[in-house]
């Protein structure tokens, strides 16, 4: 019987891409560099949600817990800002500055921890689980506050992870289809 080997395709290119493009459109709104829009809202359904959730499965699948559980949470993660921009206004049930800190800083909890658990990854991957961590503690802080100016500058800081997270996405594709590393990831020295 002749067994061949099947070779899966890397689903963190997906994720990666996924996540990075939109947190940078999020973030471009964080920094008031433009209106929340449809745009946003669109991206954040379907590669921002969709597309992560399907990375994470495929993740899952190949034994990957770490970026299984990533690309899983934080794609339901878009699914459920989204549900909160569009229900915000027209329901019984608003969100207020509270509520969106407690939100945002419970997710900044959940990144701390995978950010911890990038210590074993490269240092591309740390650093966006790093600005990510970053990022929804600034944001928790601003709903809390209602400084804008701390929205505004944790903007910056998510334009930069959604960036980290784009390049990394690139660099794990290029090196698969080129055989080499195109974009450098910085590999970890492990124990």
């Amino acid at each position: 019987m002749d067994e061949t080997k099947v070779k899966f395709a890397n689903p963190a290119t997906l994720g990666l891409l996924g996540f990075g493009l939109t947190a940078i459109m999020l973030n471009l709104h964080n920094a008031m560099l433009i209106d929340l829009s449809v745009v946003i809202v669109a991206a954040g359904l379907a590669i921002g949600g969709s597309a992560q959730i399907i990375a994470g499965l495929f993740e899952m699948k190949q034994g990957n817990t770490f970026a299984g559980t990533a690309f899983i949470a934080y794609g339901f993660f878009w699914i459920s800002l989204v549900f909160i921009w569009v229900y915000s206004g027209d329901m019984v049930f608003e969100a207020d500055g509270i509520s969106m800190g407690f939100y945002l800083a419970l997710w900044g909890v959940f990144s701390l921890f995978m950010f911890i658990c990038t210590f074993r990854h490269n240092r591309a991957i740390w650093f966006t689980f790093l600005t990510l961590t970053i990022l929804f503690f600034g944001l928790a802080a601003g709903d809390f506050t209602g400084i804008d100016i701390i929205i505004l500058i944790s903007g910056y800081v998510g334009i930069v992870c959604g960036a980290s997270a784009f390049y990394t996405g690139m660099a794990i594709m290029l090196k698969e289809e080129f055989g080499r590393e195109v974009l450098p990831l910085c590999e970890m020295k492990r124990d």
